[in-house]
């Protein structure tokens, strides 16, 4: 998945994987981490996602980082937030109030970008990727990522043969060998193959919404 890809599909508007509402088990399983107000998180592949102004608003410094800069643009536009923008490193750091989107690409995050971050929320960083760049996306957070760390972790899982990603099927097996190192936590699985019209036509009976408790 080489950076135009992503960068093509937000020219074009073709976002499917935006979600029109905070996705309910960061709303559900979040809580249950317990980490302190003020605390940073890191929420990679972001997009503009709604869930980063949810975490924001429950008290939490939140750091996305982003490929697109269509994305982070849209993300301050819709929420009609005015951002400070500057340079680290490879990255554009747009900035408003507790929220910091970095504009670039996530393998060039350094240990120091993100050693201070206690949280991690991935609802669509994994699935994003695939097998070869997801590998080693797990193994730079494991690298970079401090060890009292902890994060909720949202995958697919159903048969890559029918149909092509992304999102890409993660089964638990993968995800809990990319995670080596960590404690991972199935917290539920959902089969959502009913809502997903796109699955369907491609012959798939079944797709898992597994979500995850991750702990370093």
């Amino acid at each position: 998945m080489e950076p135009a890809f992503w960068q093509q599909r937000w020219a074009d508007n073709q976002i499917g994987f935006h979600q029109a509402q905070v996705n309910p088990y960061l709303q559900k399983y979040w809580p249950t981490l317990g980490l302190v107000p003020g605390s940073r998180v890191l929420v990679p592949l972001c997009g503009k996602s709604l869930d980063l102004a949810w975490l924001a608003g429950q008290g939490y410094r939140v750091l996305g980082v982003e490929l697109s800069r269509r994305a982070v643009e849209a993300f301050f536009r819709e929420h009609g937030l005015q951002a400070e923008v500057g340079q680290r490193g490879a990255f554009e750091v747009w900035r408003s109030g507790d929220v910091e989107l970095w504009c670039g690409d996530i393998f060039a995050l350094q240990a120091e970008d993100i050693g201070d971050c206690s949280g991690l929320y991935d609802r669509a960083a994994v699935i994003a990727l695939p097998p070869q760049m997801r590998g080693a996306y797990m193994q730079l957070l494991s690298g970079l990522l401090p060890v009292s760390c902890q994060g909720v972790v949202v995958t697919l899982d159903y048969d890559q043969a029918l149909l092509g990603g992304p999102p890409f099927s993660v089964g638990d097996e993968e995800l809990r060998k990319g995670f080596a190192g960590w404690q991972v936590d199935e917290l539920e699985v959902v089969e959502v193959i009913e809502e997903s019209p796109k699955f369907l036509q491609a012959g798939v009976s079944s797709l898992l919404e597994r979500v995850y408790r991750v702990s370093r």
